[in-house]
């Protein structure tokens, strides 16, 4: 492996504790760096508390991330283990839409028949006569998780500053950076990982092609074990997040609301029970954007959409990166450098 040039520093100051700065500060504090990390607010209260929060290596295949996203499911299998009760369901997930033949099977999936399709959803009114089976997938509660890195983080010696909003990056005469401004005061670190989603940039002087991307995401109440997969389909995305409660990514609450009581046999009587709107950080090409940024030395960007799918695979790399001081090809097409 190269060694990032300029050299890494075991001092990290990670701005931002969603999911993904919360894996960031984890893997480094595990792997022996002096982390310190720093959030306006509460550990995954920004866009990850609004994530639909789908874990899946399947179908992956082209684009700069396509082979970090295929590691996705395995990371938080290692993940699991390192900690373990983070809050992960493998069930699975069933996607199809109304076009008249199925599509090829990626990487981890398969193509199943009605009969199938009705033994893993049983309260399919019309199962589909194919659909896209990827039984590795799985769905994690995404505040749950970030929290217990939070927690893991602190384990290993992390400091964490919350409800403590970051106002500038610090730097020294050299131009290095040297920490950053909060409204607490001061916080040293010779790296900088800016982790913030759509609020990355915005007061640190920074530019980064991140765009706010409205993600509405319904909760409804419905009969326990109506959804037994995560189920995609042109009208939602959809899965059972406790006994008597579903969660939906779709555009109109009325209309998916509609189309769950159509769907499943026994949804007459589910009910909204609330409407979010996500803001999710959306990279200009859509790939993360992850890596050193060239003119400011010791700064680190770490920002993606599929911010919870990826969070276990991009705290492990990033940490190599940083601490171990190694490159790791799987984030060569993420690089900020491919926009400047």
């Amino acid at each position: 492996m190269n060694v990032l040039s300029p050299p890494v520093s075991r001092d990290l100051v990670v701005v931002g504790a969603g999911i993904v700065g919360a894996s960031v500060a984890y893997h480094a504090a595990r792997a022996g760096a002096n982390v310190t990390l720093v959030d306006a607010g509460r550990p995954g209260a920004g866009v990850t508390a609004d994530s639909f929060a789908w874990v899946g290596s399947s179908g992956v295949l082209k684009g700069p991330a396509a082979g970090l996203r295929a590691t996705a499911t395995a990371e938080y299998h290692r993940l699991g283990a390192e900690l373990p009760g983070i809050p992960v369901t493998w069930s699975g997930s069933l996607s199809w839409n109304r076009q008249d033949s199925a599509p090829d099977a990626g990487p981890g999936q398969t193509i199943v028949d009605a009969a199938t399709v009705a033994t893993l959803e049983p309260a399919l009114r019309q199962p589909p006569e194919w659909a896209v089976w990827a039984p590795g997938d799985g769905a994690v509660d995404s505040v749950g998780v970030t929290e217990r890195l939070v927690a893991g983080a602190r384990t290993h010696g992390a400091q964490v500053h919350l409800d403590t909003p970051v106002t500038a990056v610090r730097r020294d005469t050299a131009g290095r950076i040297a920490g950053v401004e909060t409204t607490s005061g001061p916080l040293s670190g010779a790296t900088v990982v800016l982790a913030a989603g759509v609020a990355t940039a915005a007061p640190l002087g920074v530019r980064v092609p991140v765009e706010p991307s409205p993600c509405p995401l319904f909760r409804l109440r419905a009969p326990a074990g109506l959804v037994r997969t995560v189920v995609s389909t042109e009208d939602f995305d959809l899965r059972q997040v406790a006994a008597d409660r579903l969660i939906a990514a779709a555009e109109s609450p009325e209309q998916t609301l509609a189309a769950v009581r159509s769907t499943f046999h026994g949804a007459g009587s589910v009910e909204l029970l609330s409407t979010r709107l996500g803001v999710r950080p959306m990279p200009a090409d859509g790939e993360p954007i992850v890596g050193p940024v060239a003119e400011i030395p010791g700064l680190y960007l770490a920002v993606m959409h599929s911010a919870v799918t990826l969070a276990a695979a991009v705290g492990r790399l990033v940490t190599r990166e940083l601490v171990d001081g190694t490159v790791e090809s799987a984030l060569s097409g993420c690089r900020p450098d491919r926009f400047y």
